[in-house]
């Protein structure tokens, strides 16, 4: 397996993350509760994104994941 260095659709290494809260299904959509929390990360060059869950018990850093 290949060992990225950057962005896995461009090769960038120019990123960025963002917070961003969500609703679920059911009530909480109904009602707007946005109780899904999660990180952003996303490649400021080509756009690509992934999202990680802000309640994950890893403390990793979300870059290290991005990139591999």
């Amino acid at each position: 397996m290949e060992n990225h260095k950057g962005c896995i659709k461009c090769g960038s290494r120019d990123a960025d993350k963002k917070d961003v809260a969500m609703t679920g299904t059911g009530l909480s959509k109904m009602f707007d509760v946005q109780n899904n929390q999660f990180t952003v990360v996303f490649c400021k060059n080509c756009g690509y994104s992934e999202f990680y869950n802000k309640n994950s018990s890893s403390g990793s850093n979300v870059f290290d994941f991005f990139f591999g």
